[in-house]
This record gives C-alpha cells, sequence and structure tokens, in this order.
C-alpha cells in the first residue's frame, strides 16, 4: 500500500527551518504527498504567505504530487462533518459561531478526505494526537499512523524563533546559503526522535562543499560570472561572496598607488614571456620565492586586500586585462 502524506504549513511567510525539516521528511517518507496550506485562521495569515512557501519549496527541490489544496476553500465539507458530531466534541470546539471550522476538524476531515496514510509532524503536535484519533473514529475512518519528530532548537534551548538569524529558509537563501546545502542539513537530521540543537557552523560548512561541487556551468550561472571565474568561486564560503569574488575580477579596480612596483614589475615580465601560456599557479610560487608583495598584487588586480586564490583570479583575467590593471597601478 502507497503511503501517502501531508506537509500541512500555515501561510505566515518563509518556512521556519522546522517546518522545512518536516517538508524534507514527509517528501522522504511518502509515496504520494499533499501540500496543504492550513489557513482556517485569518488572524495568522500573512499577505504573500502562501507564496513564500511556495518559494521555499521550489528552491530546496521538494516537489507535492498535489495541491496546494486550501482549507479555507473547503468549508463546505468541513460544516457536514461538523454538523454530525456537533459544534463542540470532547470539550474542544469544532465550528466557530459563524459556521467555519478550527484547526482540530478541518485536519482530520482533510486527511480522511485525502487518503493520509502518514502524518509526520513536530513534537509540538503531539498533544494533538488523543484528540485527532478520536475525531477519525467518530467519523467513520481509521485513524493513519501518526510520527513526531524532534523540534529544532537555539542555542538557549527553547524553540528557535523566527526572528534569529539563519532561522528561516529564506534568511538562508539571502545569505548566500546554496539549497543544496540546506536540503543535506535537514536530510543528516532525518527524523529525530528528540529536540535537536540548530547547527549553522555545520549548515556553512556543507556550504563550502556545495559551492565546490556545483558544476562549472551551475555556478558561474548562480552567481551570474563568466565561466572563465569559476575557479576563483571554488573556495567561497556562501554564494554572496562567491559574487563578491566575480565582482573583484570582472570590474576593474580604482588605481591605488603601489607599495611594491618591484612585485608588479616582475609579474609583467613573467606575463608577457609566458606568451599568452601563463601557468597562473607556476607564476605564483615564483613571486613567493622572491619575496614579492602578493598583497600588493591582489590589490593591483581586484582592488581588496583578500579574496580568491590569487593563483585563480589571475587565470581568470585576460592576459591583456591583466597587465592593464598592473600598468594602471604603477
Amino acid at each position: 500500500m502507497a503511503t501517502r502524506v501531508r506537509f500541512a504549513p500555515s501561510p505566515t511567510g518563509s518556512l521556519h527551518v522546522g517546518n522545512a525539516l518536516s517538508a524534507v521528511a514527509n517528501r522522504a517518507v511518502g509515496d504520494w504527498m499533499l501540500l496543504r496550506i492550513d489557513d482556517t485562521d485569518p488572524a495568522r495569515n500573512v499577505p504573500g504567505g502562501e507564496d513564500a512557501i511556495l518559494q521555499d519549496l521550489e528552491w530546496l527541490g521538494i516537489e507535492p504530487d498535489e495541491g496546494p489544496a486550501r482549507q479555507s476553500e473547503r468549508h463546505d465539507l468541513y460544516r457536514e462533518a461538523g454538523e454530525k458530531l456537533g459544534p463542540r466534541f470532547d470539550g474542544i470546539t469544532l465550528l466557530r459561531d459563524d459556521g467555519t471550522a478550527t484547526y482540530q476538524l478541518a485536519t482530520v476531515v482533510d486527511d480522511i478526505d485525502f487518503g493520509i496514510t502518514h502524518i509526520l509532524r513536530g513534537n509540538d503536535h503531539r498533544p494533538n494526537e488523543a484528540l485527532h484519533r478520536r475525531l477519525f473514529q467518530a467519523l467513520g475512518a481509521e485513524p493513519p499512523e501518526f510520527l513526531h519528530h524532534g523540534l529544532i532548537l537555539g542555542e538557549d534551548g527553547k524553540k528557535l524563533s523566527k526572528r534569529a538569524p539563519g532561522a528561516t529558509v529564506a534568511s538562508l537563501r539571502e545569505a548566500g546559503i546554496p539549497a543544496e546545502a540546506v536540503r543535506r542539513y535537514l536530510e543528516e537530521l532525518g527524523i529525530p526522535k528528540h529536540d535537536v540543537r540548530y547547527d549553522p557552523p555545520r549548515i556553512r560548512r556543507l556550504a563550502i562543499e556545495a559551492i565546490s561541487e556545483l558544476p562549472d556551468e551551475e555556478l558561474a550561472a548562480r552567481v551570474d560570472a563568466p565561466a572563465a571565474a569559476v575557479p576563483a568561486l571554488r573556495g567561497a564560503r556562501d554564494l554572496n561572496e562567491a559574487r563578491e569574488y566575480a565582482a573583484a575580477i570582472s570590474a576593474a579596480p580604482e588605481p591605488v598607488k603601489t607599495r611594491a612596483p618591484e612585485t608588479l614589475e616582475r609579474f609583467k615580465e613573467l606575463v608577457e614571456r609566458a606568451n599568452g601560456n601563463v601557468d597562473a599557479r607556476a607564476l605564483v610560487r615564483e613571486l613567493k620565492a622572491v619575496g614579492g608583495d602578493l598583497k600588493s598584487l591582489r590589490l593591483a588586480l581586484t582592488g581588496q586586500e583578500r579574496g580568491p586564490e590569487l593563483w585563480a583570479v589571475i587565470a581568470a583575467l585576460p592576459q591583456e586585462e591583466a597587465l592593464r590593471r598592473i600598468d594602471a597601478a604603477l
């Protein structure tokens, strides 16, 4: 029998990494996955919230098999079920005074209607399980299998606030973390039985790995850089830094008076002697061996004292452009 799961966020903006963990886990477990938007509480809904969720899921490479199914468009179904049970059940309100369904009723009705076989969600929903089981049975349905995973906590051991750095998928994307790194981090967590501490340094390490593994064309496209610049981008810690590296290579720096003209002159001599066949690594080794001021050379070529490996910058720059920048610095 196929495993049917659902991921059911509320449209409150970009996904919290804990919600993203649920999405990744459901996609891994389910043969078929529904994306359901739990928007029965208008007070919590945020304009553009659903679009933000869809963007996050697409960015993470999570594709539902159906949806988004919006609870706000299914009131008739909930009202019909609520009339069978009454407005209250076990002391819990199922139908509000205006006839709309509360979360407790709507979620069970949807799970029955879509044939959900496994409900996988965070431990904060565990208190709802007993009530939901009784509602399934009262509506004549067999309860699905319930699985609950640990929550992602902040450094203080409390539930990670959405305002914390890197706590939402959008904030990680804006920080230049590749989607592959975020997805890999969540997959590493799997379905944790207990709460886990959020580990941004681990995501940062995975970001470096992901950038190093991207095909040349893909990396160039993501940071809008020429293919020739790719070797210089491999050491970047995130895509934002890779963009900065690419900009430093592609845009000629403002001329800065050099502190080491002899190093720049030696660089010119070696490049011109190579006659178009520059071995950038060997060139840097030779300059270093004679005590060359490599920081001044980097400054002349990029306008920055730090950045990608110097040999990669030299390899990425057309020979004529590199010499032009050296002449400008001299």
